[in-house]
């Protein structure tokens, strides 16, 4: 655990047991730093967890006071055991089944891998659009086809830089999102009936992926607070011949987990030592809420064997599809791959999006962004904490936008879903992500539309359904 997990645990311990008081003002930063011996930096971090576990809030001007709660915190679900063996996946007809309606405006959509478009800058967005497009060279509508736009790669390059990695503006290409990256790392690394290393739970359009290519996947126990378990990681490689890996070390989609740098750092040197390429589905990066972007595992690749995909979907423009991946040694078979597939991406998204990154905005939309979810998550917390069934365990993540919850394991996750479908409310059961439809007790959740009025009703609601189910099964 590290010094400000510790410092936050320890001042939450304080706040759960009644030394610290709702409403109450915590000691400064300053105060903290010294008396602790600590650096100002651990003590935001440590600061900005708690925010997250909702159990202080900023106020302008004023510092950290205690959040004023009704309920106690739920406990985090243990860590995720794997399948013992490898197996062919056939998930993406329960994914049409059950998320097909989620494009409905009239749902809460508490199960949307989506967060609320309102939280993006969509008109200064359109402005940078239309002053990219008035004025580009005619014949770079047809020369920049892949690997994409040279300026836009470098804008994406020195992000990497800025965040403390280095990646060559060469190695990368713009794609149709970050599903298409995912998809030519997909086809570049591997032939139909190869095995594929994958978290437990996985995102569902992995498992899509590997379905749709004849792959067969091979589960890695996953922790939902520190992912991928290094333990497990060995014993499936040793028994089994993978091909590649399919992991997300930040902000892992169902269950938010982070992966500690160092453990990145090991992860990428037992792939690198028996030569098996690591694509990182990095796409919710930018969306921490500490003090400083978290490493992707490439920032630790030395063979060029990990390709990282991005996307500005969930950070800045939902519906421009504009991805990417940097996909090291492996760069030009996916710049082949793609000009045979797709050709290339749209240019006007491709120079909005660059023109917008070059005046500056970007990180201060990101900075709000961020503060918005990690205040909604904590408001999510406490409303499941007061509102579902006694044995409910919920993961408390440090970015993104999603949570994991263990519901008592009398309760179905497919039911409670049509369940609450009658309510207006959409879940995403956790059946979807596995491929042998495990996790039949665990939701996810989606926390980020907090423009919403009706998600915390949405809320009350499902849990007196699980409230009923639970005590049905107990009757």
């Amino acid at each position: 655990m590290k010094r400000y997990e510790q410092l936050a645990d320890e001042m939450g311990e304080q706040v759960r047991n009644g030394s610290l008081r709702a409403g109450e003002r915590l000691p400064s930063v300053r105060e903290v730093s010294a008396s602790r011996r600590v650096s100002p930096s651990t003590v935001f971090k440590a600061y900005y967890l708690l925010e997250a576990r909702g159990l202080i809030e900023a106020r302008p001007r004023s510092g950290y006071f205690v959040t004023a709660r009704t309920a106690k915190p739920r406990a985090e679900p243990a860590a995720n055991a794997a399948a013992e063996q490898a197996q062919s996946v056939a998930v993406s007809e329960l994914v049409f089944q059950v998320l097909g309606h989620e494009r409905q405006q009239d749902l809460v959509p508490l199960g949307s891998a989506f967060a609320s478009p309102a939280l993006f800058p969509l008109a200064p967005l359109a402005r940078s659009v239309g002053r990219a497009l008035r004025r580009l060279d005619p014949w770079r509508t047809v020369e920049d086809l892949s690997p994409g736009s040279e300026t836009l790669r470098r804008q994406i390059a020195l992000r990497y830089l800025a965040a403390g990695s280095s990646v060559d503006a060469t190695e990368i290409v713009i794609t149709n999102g970050a599903m298409e990256a995912l998809n030519l790392c997909l086809e570049a690394l591997t032939q139909p009936g190869d095995l594929v290393a994958i978290e437990a739970p996985c995102f569902y359009a992995a498992l899509q992926a590997l379905e749709r290519r004849g792959l067969r996947a091979v589960e890695v126990a996953t922790n939902p607070r520190s992912g991928v378990d290094l333990a497990s990681l060995r014993a499936v490689l040793a028994r089994y011949p993978v091909k590649a890996c399919w992991f997300m070390p930040n902000f892992q989609n169902p269950l938010g987990s982070l992966m500690p740098e160092e453990r990145k750092r090991e992860l990428v040197a037992i792939l690198a030592e028996r030569g098996i390429p690591l694509i990182e589905d990095d796409v919710y990066a930018e969306l921490y809420f500490g003090r400083h972007r978290p490493l992707p595992a490439k920032a630790f690749d030395q063979r060029g064997l990990v390709l990282h995909c991005g996307s500005f979907s969930k950070s800045l423009a939902p519906g421009y599809r504009v991805g990417w991946t940097a996909a090291g040694r492996f760069a030009g078979e996916i710049a082949r791959r793609k000009l045979m597939s797709s050709l290339a991406t749209a240019l006007p998204s491709q120079e909005g999006i660059s023109d917008y990154l070059q005046q500056g905005g970007y990180d201060r939309h990101l900075r709000q962004l961020r503060h918005t979810l990690s205040m909604h998550q904590a408001k999510v917390l406490r409303a499941i904490a007061k509102h579902f069934p006694p044995g409910t365990r919920v993961t408390q993540p440090e970015g993104g936008y999603f949570l994991w919850v263990e519901l008592p394991g009398s309760i179905n996750a497919l039911q409670l879903h049509r369940l609450a479908l009658s309510q207006q409310i959409s879940v995403a059961p956790g059946q979807l992500f596995s491929a042998d439809q495990r996790f039949a007790n665990f939701l996810r959740l989606n926390c980020g539309h907090p423009g919403d009025r009706r998600s915390e009703q949405a809320i009350k609601t499902l849990g007196q359904i699980a409230r009923s189910l639970a005590e049905g099964e107990a009757r």
